[in-house]
């Protein structure tokens, strides 16, 4: 079964389309119109392998928070709609990334609860033309869109840029795992429940 999804998302303050294949090569087309968020994004699709396209127009004249936010939960809805009824994924998945001095841990559950642990602590206001603050504000609202339990841990770093790519390439390597179908339950989904 195809594991693809297209969405829609427009709002006063954005109007967002995704496309997502969770079994792509990790190829991206990725237009925010935020320059660091285009190459954090390119890494998550790189990292993933989950094929992605991102067309996004914000009210950036106001700030970047709007087009941060709502990216997140289109990518978010996204992969969820992709996922379906989550049938014979791994689930749980982690990393451990090292970028030069920086070591950050990723530990998610694609579990329909969705929950954000965020121990990342930043040196600078800005990168790029991003307020530092905003990174925190994408993964929250990912993770409630894709209804993901994400925690995020900086275990230490002193570079800024080296950290936030840190964490989004931790997510990528977490997804690229826990998306990925386990051959031997392949047709149940992984949950004493019945469903996710």
């Amino acid at each position: 079964m195809s594991r693809k999804a297209k969405i829609l998302r427009k709002t006063k303050e954005t109007n967002i389309a995704v496309e997502v294949n969770l079994d792509g090569v990790g190829k991206y087309q990725i237009k925010t119109k935020i320059g660091f968020l285009d190459h954090m994004l390119e890494q998550l699709s790189k990292h993933s392998l989950i094929d992605m396209k991102i067309s996004t127009k914000g009210d950036t004249h106001i700030d970047l928070h709007h087009t941060t936010e709502d990216t997140g939960i289109a990518i978010g809805e996204c992969i969820k709609k992709a996922l379906r009824s989550s049938k014979g994924i791994k689930r749980y998945a982690h990393a451990l990334i090292p970028m030069d001095e920086t070591l950050t841990r990723i530990s998610i559950d694609v579990s329909n609860r969705p929950y954000l642990i965020w121990k990342v602590k930043l040196k600078v206001e800005k990168l790029g033309e991003m307020d530092t603050e905003l990174f925190k504000e994408w993964f929250q609202a990912f993770s409630q869109a894709a209804g993901i339990t994400l925690h995020i841990e900086n275990i230490y770093g002193d570079n800024s840029h080296h950290i936030i790519e840190s964490c989004f390439k931790g997510l990528a390597r977490s997804l690229r795992e826990a998306l990925e179908i386990d051959k031997r339950i392949k047709n149940k989904v992984p949950s004493t429940k019945g469903v996710l």
